[in-house]
């Protein structure tokens, strides 16, 4: 099995929309996962979102008809954000 990996970055006051800041496929997924690990990035998996994000170009913004993946994404990762400060405590 080819491994996948994409990034998504989102600054509220300069993006429009969240834009893919890295993708790829194999040894260049296994890449992207080791930096998310090495930051302590949460990664979350999600087959088909992952299948067409790492269509896209690197800085493009995400469509439309991915907004609600990408939401369910940045609600689960700000609830993994959360749930670290509350156990941190």
């Amino acid at each position: 099995m080819n491994k996948k990996a994409a990034a998504l970055a989102y600054e509220e006051y300069k993006d429009h929309a969240p834009r893919v800041v890295a993708s790829g496929k194999g040894k260049i997924a296994e890449a992207i996962i080791a930096k998310a690990n090495e930051y302590q990035i949460p990664l979350f998996c999600n087959a088909e979102l992952v299948d067409s994000l790492v269509k896209m170009e690197i800085n493009d913004n995400v469509p439309q008809e991915l907004y609600q993946a990408v939401v369910d994404v940045f609600i689960w990762l700000q609830n993994v954000e959360n749930g670290s400060h509350i156990s941190k405590k």
